[in-house]
């Protein structure tokens, strides 16, 4: 029975029981001697039915094997509501609302995301800029005392090349902070792409010319022509050259995007960068790791040359906890949601650098600034 003829059934019965009352009373005003008109108030005509009113908030169940008129009440569905008395069904609400706890009217959402102004927003923020002026200062550093022998014998340009890279990684984290645009959300992904492989491919490039300086020191050996220094600078274009292509691709095809997302958190609207294709972005990732790998193999295996110039030993450890960081971060960024997604993302980027910066550059600060005896053509030759 539809809702239309339960309703004419109501209204005919409540119409014939009425005028039956009015009948049964009319008569016994007859027989009193009493012709006074009968006045039929509404609430005196019986509800013809076997059950209670629901309430908003409720919709009616009919009875099986009963009556129409027969029915329970049953609350709505989750993130539908019923706004009056007795409704057959419940509506869900707009995207940009939610269902009250009673579930009979909608409430706004809040529209959220990751802004400076809160504590975790300013922790990572203030992490950040704290990391990237502490970059500069070794970058200074090693600017300052470039002509001492620990600068020029870890390749003075790779280790400028990849201080800058670390500088520009720990800022890009900032451009994850804020309400995202279609600027922001184009940037934040090509640009940590792009710096973090211009790091890790310097540090390839470092790791290599410790092997080739090592293994090609005979007279007449091929592998002689690796150390030359614009050597260096080929491996680091060259990777750096391929990722800036698979990023291209990448914003060409199927570019990032900001986009409100109103499911995954009740009673929120979360503004977020939509990747636009999850497998280019795991994709870069993936070569990131590759480089990283790379690096930490051949590191892994000079770690027992002569000490004198060596820092496969640094590189190593260092390589080892920027993929321990990577490695942790695809699971936790996988099961995390809204504002603790872009939160995660933004302290791997800080571990990760961080782990790099103080690795490979702290050792030969402390030794520049606090043992400069150590520092000397003399006392390496002694080594």
């Amino acid at each position: 029975m539809s809702g239309l003829s339960y309703t004419i059934y109501n209204t005919v019965y409540a119409v014939a029981w009425a005028l039956h009352e009015v009948f049964l009373r009319k008569n016994e005003k007859n027989s009193m001697g009493d012709e006074e008109y009968l006045v039929f108030n509404s609430w005196q005509a019986p509800r013809g039915v076997c059950s209670e009113s629901c309430l908003p908030g409720l919709r009616k169940i009919a009875r099986e094997g009963q009556v129409i008129c027969c029915y329970d009440c049953s609350p709505c569905p989750e993130g539908e509501i019923s706004s009056h008395m007795d409704s057959d069904q419940c509506k869900k609400c707009p995207e940009d609302e939610y269902p009250n706890k009673q579930r009979d009217h909608c409430l706004s959402k809040v529209v959220t995301f990751l802004t400076v102004k809160e504590p975790l927003g300013m922790t990572l923020a203030s992490m950040a800029i704290s990391f990237s002026l502490l970059t500069a200062l070794v970058l200074g550093v090693f600017v300052k005392f470039q002509d001492t022998t620990i600068v020029k014998a870890n390749n003075r340009t790779l280790s400028y090349a990849l201080l800058i890279s670390l500088i520009f990684c720990f800022l890009c984290s900032l451009l994850f902070i804020g309400q995202p645009t279609t600027a922001t959300c184009l940037l934040q992904q090509t640009i940590f792409a792009v710096v973090f492989t211009v790091a890790v491919s310097s540090i390839l490039a470092k790791t290599i010319i410790v092997v080739v300086a090592f293994k090609g020191i005979r007279p007449g050996s091929r592998i002689r022509m690796f150390i030359h220094p614009r050597m260096s600078i080929y491996v680091v274009l060259i990777c750096s050259g391929f990722q800036m292509i698979f990023c291209g691709i990448w914003l060409g095809t199927y570019p990032p995007f900001p986009e409100a997302d109103t499911h995954s958190e009740y009673g929120h609207i979360i503004l977020r960068c939509n990747e636009g294709s999850v497998f280019a972005f795991y994709f870069i990732l993936g070569y990131m790791g590759f480089l990283a790998l790379g690096s930490f193999t051949v590191a892994f295996l000079a770690r027992n040359l002569p000490d004198t110039f060596n820092e496969a030993k640094f590189i190593t450890f260092s390589m080892l906890v920027f993929c321990s960081v990577w490695a942790s971060f695809l699971p936790t960024y996988q099961s995390s949601k809204g504002k603790a997604m872009v939160a995660v993302e933004i302290f791997s980027i800080l571990a990760s650098s961080a782990g790099l910066l103080g690795c490979i550059f702290i050792p030969k600060c402390y030794v520049i600034l606090l043992k400069p005896d150590r520092n000397t053509q003399r006392q390496i030759k002694k080594k």
